[in-house]
């Protein structure tokens, strides 16, 4: 007879997805010993952030970014060995060009504790006047007290919080805007004010190295596809790509298991993730999963385009920078990564896109070089060597005032059946740290309903 210990060793998992949410949702179940099997419907892991090739050139779709206080991102990258692949800046220092005016500001801290590692920073700011810096602190500083977890603040919209409490267009643009629309997808307008609070709160005011920038030096793919299916196979994951789940029910007959349908094969698990974009999660939800299913066909969504220029010869020596007064928002050095030989590659990443995600590429290229050429006056000698635009249409979901009351936790009311991905309800945007947050939360409450010890927290935030 076996005992209890192989029993409980026996359980099996199905995750559904091989994005960022289900890779660690599938290494969490496994490293607790269940026996996982990982289904993605793509050629390859990684969801919304991987690499392809043009040529001999290795490209990521969009540049991705993370910070020091993204502590769950920063584990499974550790999980899966390449954090040194990924490293973090010793300190904040965000170069910010502002070719209208000729001028070029940082935004640096110091290592004074919270909120004065960002004083001086502020005060040579040379975007804003002194009035404007003024009014900022005063901001930041009641912008530390809110509770993002209030939901009252998420009904709220940011743009208005950010008027009410003084802060002029120049001062949004200049800075609230500059930093929210990297992270939240959204202008300040667009953006609910829990979730712009828990960006603010926990990158800026939580402790003096939380908003350190880290960003990978190697192709997406060799850190979410490549490494991590080497971490999976080793922790014993079975992991299947191209299988495409066509339903998920329950199998009363087996002791209140489950069945996971895909084109070849059928599964049996004791517990299901289903760590897929909403819309494809309702459409997999077995009937009684959720009291309000429809609430996740109102979770909108928000595109980004990525602009990708390859020059002749070097025009920057900074490995990014971020520009004011014009379209260019952040732009990165990926020549290294993509394993250009000359020349110089930069990477344009332009959030809330909505009015250019179906611009020809003609158009981009009329429009974005020559603000190139503003920004950088060795551009205007070079010569371009490619263009080109990757577009993800549905790259978020929109951060809109309202989505807190739409996005669920983990749990569904069928036992053994739990949600998973950056939209559920991490208090978190959509970023890299949601998704992982949400995979390991997930495997927590399904490990601690087979009555299996929980892993331990990632969660803490960033010293």
């Amino acid at each position: 007879m076996n005992t209890e210990h192989e029993r409980a060793a026996a359980r099996e998992a199905v995750v559904v997805g091989g994005g960022l949410a289900g890779t660690a949702a599938a290494l969490a179940l496994a490293d607790a010993g269940l026996r996982v099997t990982l289904l993605e419907g793509r050629p390859r892991l990684g969801g919304l952030a991987f690499s392809f090739q043009r040529g001999d050139l290795t490209v990521d779709n969009g540049q991705h970014v993370h910070l020091r206080c993204c502590t769950a991102y920063r584990w499974l990258l550790d999980r899966v060995d390449c954090a040194a692949l990924a490293p973090v800046q010793d300190r904040l220092d965000v170069p910010v060009l502002d070719a209208g005016r000729g001028r070029l500001g940082r935004l640096r801290r110091n290592a004074l504790p919270v909120p004065f590692h960002l004083g001086p920073s502020l005060a040579r700011y040379p975007h804003l006047s002194l009035a404007e810096k003024a009014a900022v602190g005063r901001a930041a500083l009641a912008l530390g007290r809110l509770d993002p977890a209030d939901p009252a603040l998420d009904r709220q919209d940011f743009g208005g919080w950010l008027r009410r409490h003084g802060q002029s267009p120049r001062a949004v643009a200049a800075l609230w805007d500059l930093v929210g629309v990297a992270t939240l997808n959204a202008v300040a307008d667009d953006a609910s004010l829990a979730l712009a609070a828990k960006v603010f709160r926990t990158g800026l005011l939580s402790a003096p190295g939380a908003a350190d920038i880290g960003w990978a030096r190697v192709p997406l793919g060799e850190l979410h596809h490549t490494r991590t299916l080497t971490s999976l196979d080793k922790a014993g994951v079975r992991t299947v790509l191209r299988a495409r789940v066509r339903g998920v029910t329950q199998d009363h007959g087996g002791g209140a298991r489950w069945r996971v349908e895909t084109g070849g094969e059928t599964l049996t698990a004791d517990t299901v993730v289903l760590a897929v974009p909403p819309a494809e999660t309702h459409g997999l939800l077995p009937e009684g999963a959720l009291d309000e299913p429809e609430k996740l066909t109102r979770i909108g969504t928000a595109p980004i385009i990525n602009i990708h220029v390859l020059y002749d010869r070097k025009v920057v020596r900074r490995p990014f920078f971020t520009a004011l007064d014009g379209p260019v928002q952040w732009v990165f050095d990926r020549t290294e990564a993509s394993g250009l030989g000359r020349g110089q590659y930069l990477a344009l990443s332009q959030s809330t896109a909505q009015a250019e995600i179906d611009t020809p590429v003609a158009d981009l290229r009329a429009r974005y070089l020559p603000e190139l050429e503003r920004l950088l006056p060795a551009a205007r000698t070079a010569r371009v060597e490619d263009f080109f635009v990757t577009r993800e249409r549905t790259a978020t979901f929109a951060p809109s005032p309202g989505v807190g009351s739409l996005r669920p936790g983990p749990a569904t009311r069928l036992p053994g059946l739990h949600l998973a991905g950056a939209w559920t309800a991490t208090g978190w945007p959509a970023t890299m740290e949601g998704a992982v947050r949400s995979g390991l939360t997930a495997a927590s409450d399904a490990l601690g309903a087979l009555g299996r010890p929980r892993p331990a927290p990632v969660f803490e935030e960033a010293a």
